[in-house]
């Protein structure tokens, strides 16, 4: 099955099947994502064919902050079922491992603007795609070794219209916005929100909202954010507002001393509990803190 991919080995196994192979064509070192899956009476499932359809679809930008697509071979195996491998660009390590061997001074302030602003910048592209990832996290943030970092990891990403309800459950825990949490309908600005936390987490060189469910996810934004008022509240939910104590908005930076007023302030907006006041990604790359120098 690897005919024309040779050295194929495991690199990682905690977020789906990973190998690092290398291209007998090119030469070139390739990361190659084992699918597996079971045909139904329909065929391939409606999801599979989403993200592959995606990948070859933002492939043709050739967007240098989105992870690239370079083959997609498929083999019906002896049990019936359709293994998928899905070959990728070669990118060294993702953002969880650089915030992990940081030395202990952390990332410095340029280093924190610049892979924001690719973050933002490759986020933007992607909804102006109309295309919500809906499962930004540092793990799924890969950084070159030209410290370049590249979106990847679609399968949770769908396409949206403007007027769309989106409303079931993803996101990883820690970088779930509350409307995902509330079960609530919800827009691009999941990735805002999620964005937000990852910046966050470069500042301080530790997760913003590290719940351990979902019910202490919300009550850790709502430090944050303040308890939402009963006109917030959704309705539609069985868990009550009064479950969690009441709590007045603080500022990112009351969190994390480390952030100048100007990542305060975008981070402060990123991360507003209502998702229609949180900014695009495009209003986000023009805020003053990607006009100034880090300070």
């Amino acid at each position: 099955m690897f005919d024309i991919y040779t050295n194929v080995s495991l690199v990682s196994g905690a977020y789906g099947t990973v190998y690092r192979g290398r291209d007998n064509l090119t030469g070139r070192v390739v990361a190659i994502k084992k699918v597996r899956i079971s045909l139904s009476d329909n065929g391939v499932s409606a999801s599979t064919v989403r993200e592959i359809a995606l990948l070859k679809q933002l492939n043709t930008y050739d967007h240098p902050h989105v992870v690239k697509l370079f083959d997609v071979c498929q083999f019906l195996e002896h049990d019936g079922k359709l293994l998928i491998l899905l070959v990728f660009e070669h990118v060294e390590q993702d953002l969880s491992d650089l915030i992990e061997n940081l030395p202990k001074s952390g990332m410095s302030t340029t280093t924190i603007q610049r892979l924001s602003r690719e973050l933002l910048t490759g986020v933007d592209f992607l909804h102006a795609n109309r295309i919500i990832h809906r499962d930004l996290k540092p793990q799924n943030l890969l950084v070159s070794s030209q410290g370049c970092l590249k979106i990847a990891d679609f399968g949770l990403a769908k396409t949206y219209d403007v007027d769309m309800r989106l409303t079931s459950v993803v996101v990883t825990l820690w970088y779930r916005a509350p409307e995902v949490l509330l079960a609530q309908g919800y827009n691009s600005t999941v990735d805002i929100w999620s964005a937000a936390c990852i910046i966050f987490e470069m500042f301080s060189c530790r997760p913003l909202f590290p719940g351990t469910s979902e019910k202490n996810q919300l009550d850790r934004i709502f430090e944050l954010t303040g308890r939402p008022t009963d006109q917030q509240w959704p309705k539609s939910i069985s868990i009550a507002r009064e479950h969690f104590p009441p709590r007045l908005p603080k500022r990112p930076r009351d969190f994390c001393p480390y952030l100048c007023e100007y990542a305060d302030d975008l981070l402060y907006k990123m991360l507003l509990y209502d998702l229609h006041e949180r900014p695009s990604a495009l209003a986000c790359l023009e805020h003053d803190y990607f006009q100034q120098e880090p300070l």
